[in-house]
């Protein structure tokens, strides 16, 4: 299946996300993103990375950092051990994250800011919590530690120059806002062609019209999700009316 290039950053920034595959949690309990962390800290370490921004959400990842070494490589460290521990803790093989991380870049200061509030903000939008400083798994109580000269593995000083202190922070990343960053876009889109390539190869996908209902509709709700194509479109190609897939999305 083709697939767009990555848009390279000229500032050597990036926002991350890194997905269960079929959208799957990729953590099952703290110790298990106890352990990420670990592989985190270790990669920017070897890699020489700023990180910016994080959160460790069931079934995704959100990191904000400039890239020391090649961005795929840092990557690479950060989710090769951590797939082997999570195999080997629950007995399953194969791959645990999509195959192909996203990214997009950020190319000045003001969309950084704008991605760090987004990122801290997830945990908040899933109803997980009911403020930002709550929620352990994310950098957010790593910026307010800085503003109090506690030390922390985030690099924060270029969020500090602009903010002077921890309310004018705080103000900011609780303000009302419509930050549209890498998950609420659909970045990588597929031709008809390619979704019938992917259909033709897949005996789950190909035996959609045979399948129950439920199972009809949660094969479409990951052909959709996979694909990034839209509802006319999957309409199209796959000979199924547009309210059917429309209802089986909003099913799932």
């Amino acid at each position: 299946m083709a697939r767009q290039a990555r848009i390279k950053s000229s500032t050597g920034v990036y926002h991350v996300m890194l997905k269960g595959i079929d959208s799957r949690n990729i953590f099952m309990d703290e110790d298990d993103k106890l352990f990420f962390m670990e592989k985190l800290k270790r990669a920017r370490e070897l890699g020489e990375f700023k990180l910016y921004a994080y959160c460790l959400m069931d079934n995704h990842v959100h990191l904000l950092l400039k890239e020391g070494e090649e961005l795929g490589v840092s990557i690479k460290r950060i989710t090769v051990g951590y797939v082997r521990y999570h195999n080997q803790k629950y007995g399953r093989t194969g791959h645990l994250f999509q195959n192909r991380y996203n990214s997009e870049p950020v190319e000045d200061e003001r969309y950084l800011l704008a991605v760090m509030r987004y990122i801290h903000n997830n945990p908040l939008k899933a109803h997980m919590v009911e403020s930002q400083a709550e929620y352990i798994w994310s950098s957010y109580q790593k910026y307010l530690d800085a503003y109090k000269n506690i030390f922390s593995r985030v690099d924060t000083e270029i969020v500090q120059s602009y903010f002077k202190n921890s309310v004018d922070f705080e103000k900011f990343s609780c303000e009302e806002n419509q930050d549209d960053c890498l998950d609420t876009r659909t970045l990588i889109k597929c031709t008809d062609e390619d979704i019938k390539e992917l259909i033709k190869a897949s005996n789950y996908y190909s035996r959609i019209m045979d399948l129950p209902k439920s199972e009809r509709d949660e094969c479409i709700n990951q052909i959709y999700r996979e694909t990034g194509s839209s509802i006319r479109q999957l309409s199209r190609v796959l000979g199924i009316g547009k309210r059917i897939i429309e209802n089986a999305i909003k099913e799932l």
